[in-house]
């Protein structure tokens, strides 16, 4: 299989239009229009009845203790865990690219609607939640359940460049066995024994303008 994208260049920096926040030099940070990248495949293995997208983040810190905090920076150090910025399920085996903010064109507070993707410009997928329902679960203006695609945001005092993988598998099943509020973790799961391949490409991103 193959997977290329238009908005960005594999192992380059994704642009701030395709993040939650860009760079602030009087406030650190400030919420950015957080559009879907587009995103194209090919060549997906004989036997294909459905694909799955995910894009994740593996550098996110595995403490929150000094994130997003002032005289403080998140170590290099520190251990880091997956947090999934897009769980996108049941895409069927013709589709072969996304557009460019057809799935994401703002940030919504408390998070978009899900699974079913209400005016989905791809028939019959489905959306998994993302990481940031955990990470705004006790913010009363933000908090929700965060279906799709929420773009990048490391923290702006993190030591290290995040990168953030996209990866599109080809699956054996026609639809994939999760339902209602399915993380990416599940979705993950329930693909075991089901991938016929896969491919992925990278985009890296940092608010630290230290970096």
């Amino acid at each position: 299989m193959k997977l290329w994208s238009h908005s960005f260049n594999d192992g380059a920096y994704i642009p701030g239009e395709f993040a939650f926040a860009v760079v602030n030099p009087e406030t650190h940070i400030t919420l950015s229009a957080n559009h879907n990248p587009h995103l194209g495949w090919g060549e997906p293995p004989a036997g294909t009845k459905s694909l799955v997208l995910i894009c994740h983040d593996p550098d996110v810190p595995s403490r929150g203790d000094d994130v997003n905090q002032e005289g403080k920076t998140v170590p290099a150090d520190l251990p880091r865990v997956d947090f999934f910025h897009w769980v996108l399920v049941d895409l069927p085996p013709h589709a072969a690219s996304i557009e460019a903010a057809s799935f994401s064109d703002r940030i919504t507070s408390r998070g978009k609607s899900g699974p079913e993707i209400h005016n989905s410009p791809i028939a019959g997928a489905r959306h998994g939640l993302n990481d940031y329902t955990g990470w705004f679960a006790d913010d009363p203006a933000m908090g929700g359940d965060y279906f799709g695609y929420d773009g990048p945001c490391p923290p702006w005092n993190d030591e290290i460049i995040h990168r953030y993988i996209f990866t599109v598998y080809a699956l054996d099943i026609a639809r994939l066995p999760v339902d209602g509020k399915f993380t990416g973790q599940q979705a993950l799961a329930a693909m075991r024994g089901h991938i016929l391949g896969e491919a992925s490409i990278v985009s890296i991103y940092t608010l630290n303008p230290a970096l």
